[in-house]
């Protein structure tokens, strides 16, 4: 373990901001985490559905407001992809080849995960499988799926994003909002918050790139009043209180992103920004930065296949002829809140299985990995890759090579490859 921690600190290029790093792995284990604890799978006469605890329960609505960390994962990649495209940009590479390459990068885990669960889906139905129990499991493992469809869609539209100013998007949602609840009128054009809404903090980190967002002042203001606008829609506007969707209630304020969700998003923003320097001191000790680069490297993986490690879990338990408390029981109760908690290093240990499974769908090949550490012959110089971005960094007795443009937004992977020398 101590020779892989080295490895990838060193592998790491000097000038790489592993607080951007951290901050996209905090962002991907809040909603994995989110949706493991406000997720809850019923077992009624033979039959799996849906329910949460927040129905039965609003007093932990709070919860959401921890865990539902989608901003300051837009904000990332609305960061990241505005480099990575001015990158493309001073190499003269066209917008088709640089959008492609994240495309590809993007989709081919999704790919493979619908690919898995059709294939399920057919078995469990040819095994004469409740229809309804089917149905709920999909829903859980698909519905997350609008996130990679709006996430491609926003890097599509960087070149665009790079000179679009955050408050025209949060004009969108704050008109429809306004024609939506102030006139009551039908919600069929609050439809388009859910690209306006996620726009938003993406033109925040485009911004972010530009360097328009440094300085605490910014972060306090952003922190401060985004929480306080949010909490006085919920208060006096009645906005719901969970900023995340709950079973049977009318309105939601994740779908599509209502205006508390857009300001609760803002203040995320600017906790992020508060939280650079902290983390930039954190991420100087190897040992925390591995653990931080080996989330980002299966960020996709993990998030793609955290509901099916969840669903895994859940169908093993069935095996027993009583219902498991907080895996199968009703989310009615503080117990299954507990009961839940206790099943978490189960769910963890099922999604390593999965990481372990279908990571390479995400990293690719062990050969196009190969121009990640790259040591160099004395004497020879380092080759400038035509998709390459960025410094080189020592590492042993050689020195690395930047990773492709195509892998710019993903920590170094360590392991060695058959190209390594």
């Amino acid at each position: 373990m101590r020779d892989l921690v080295r490895r990838i600190d060193s592998a790491t290029p000097a000038d790489r901001d592993r607080a951007v790093d951290a901050l996209r792995a905090l962002a991907i284990l809040g909603v994995v985490l989110g949706h493991w604890l406000v997720t809850a799978t019923v077992a009624d006469s033979g039959t799996l559905h849906g329910a949460s605890p927040l129905r039965y329960m609003p007093e932990l609505a709070p919860l959401s407001w921890v865990f539902q960390t989608l901003a300051v994962f837009f904000a990332v990649g609305g960061l990241v992809g505005a480099r990575s495209l001015a990158s493309a940009r001073a190499r003269g590479e066209s917008h088709g080849r640089w959008l492609g390459g994240r495309l590809t990068r993007l989709l081919r885990p999704v790919v493979v995960v619908l690919l898995v669960w059709a294939v399920a889906v057919g078995t469990m139905l040819a095994l004469g499988a409740d229809q309804d129990t089917v149905f709920a499991l999909c829903w859980l493992v698909w519905s997350p799926l609008w996130f990679v469809a709006v996430f491609a869609l926003l890097t599509a539209a960087t070149p665009l994003v790079t000179r679009l100013h955050p408050l025209w998007p949060f004009a969108v949602v704050l008109i429809n909002d306004l024609y939506r609840f102030g006139l009551d009128a039908p919600g069929t054009y609050a439809w388009g918050n859910v690209v306006a809404g996620w726009l938003v903090p993406y033109c925040l980190g485009a911004a972010w790139a530009r360097g328009d967002l440094s300085g605490c002042r910014t972060g306090w203001t952003l922190l401060l009043g985004g929480a306080a606008a949010a909490v006085a829609l919920v208060l006096w506007a009645g906005y719901p209180p969970a900023m995340v969707g709950v079973p049977g209630e009318e309105t939601s304020n994740l779908n599509p992103p209502t205006l508390a969700a857009v300001l609760f998003g803002l203040a995320q923003c600017g906790a992020a920004l508060l939280l650079l320097a902290p983390l930039r001191r954190a991420m100087r000790r190897p040992a925390v930065w591995a653990a931080v680069a080996v989330t980002n490297l299966s960020a996709m993986t993990i998030f793609l296949w955290h509901q099916t490690a969840m669903i895994a879990v859940t169908a093993t338990g069935l095996l027993l002829d009583e219902p498991l408390p907080g895996l199968h029981t009703p989310p009615d109760t503080p117990g299954w809140v507990l009961a839940r908690l206790a099943w978490l290093p189960a769910f963890a240990v099922a999604l390593l299985i999965c990481r372990a499974a279908f990571h390479v769908y995400e990293t690719g090949r062990p050969r196009a990995r190969s121009t990640v550490v790259r040591e160099v012959r004395p004497g020879r110089p380092v080759e400038e890759s035509p998709a390459a971005g960025g410094a080189d960094a020592g590492a042993g007795p050689g020195r690395v090579h930047r990773e492709a443009e195509d892998r710019a937004d993903t920590p170094p992977d360590p392991r060695p490859t058959a190209d390594t020398k």
